[in-house]
């Protein structure tokens, strides 16, 4: 049965960390509604291509526009069975927003999954939800997380209603685990796990 997942998005998110997600999700019978504060349901948000090419950081370069399929002010939190916190650049100004923050709250008051990618996580420590988990991000921003209470892992990771990873090139351990959380079967190698199983 399809879930019903909110994706929080910002110009200069990442655009593979917001298009893959939202696309694959929605293959399997999910629902997405990807919102960004201040716009509106058919309006665009601008997204940043990174790419890693053995430099310090990151080369950043301009992706697509992506269009939200729903208006932030207008949702409910409650309606929503699980949340994805992309990364990119989006995240250091969205964490500002008080909607923001009291949804993704929700979110973790609630014990409902959680999938937070790359600089996502940096939403997540400024919602104060982090402490007592067990997550990875960004290697940049491992500071931060685990200033607001976590414990450090170098790999994708499942803590509770909590799935984490570094960067895009993680999605298919990181869209797998967040899937088996909501109750997909998913295929690793072989093998088909349920999350029921």
């Amino acid at each position: 049965m399809g879930k019903n997942i909110l994706m929080i998005v910002g110009d200069f998110g990442e655009d593979y960390e917001i298009m893959v997600p939202f696309q694959t999700l929605q293959t399997v019978g999910h629902e997405v509604d990807a919102v960004c504060p201040e716009k509106e349901a058919g309006d665009t948000i601008k997204t940043a291509i990174h790419d890693f090419r053995g430099d310090q950081t990151y080369l950043e370069e301009r992706g697509h526009n992506f269009e939200l399929n729903a208006t932030m002010a207008e949702i409910d939190p409650e309606t929503y069975d699980a949340l994805v916190v992309p990364g990119g650049r989006a995240p250091e100004y969205l964490r500002t927003y008080d909607s923001v923050i009291e949804t993704v709250q929700h979110f973790f008051e609630a014990d409902k999954p959680v999938a937070a990618l790359c600089h996502g996580p940096q939403i997540l420590a400024a919602a104060g939800v982090l402490d007592g988990y067990e997550m990875t991000a960004y290697p940049a921003v491992r500071a931060e997380c685990e200033a607001a209470g976590c414990s450090w892992v170098d790999e994708v990771t499942t803590d509770g209603n909590l799935v984490t990873g570094q960067a895009w090139p993680d999605h298919p351990e990181w869209v797998a685990q967040f899937m088996e959380l909501l109750g997909d079967e998913v295929s690793h190698g072989d093998a088909a796990i349920a999350a029921d199983d």
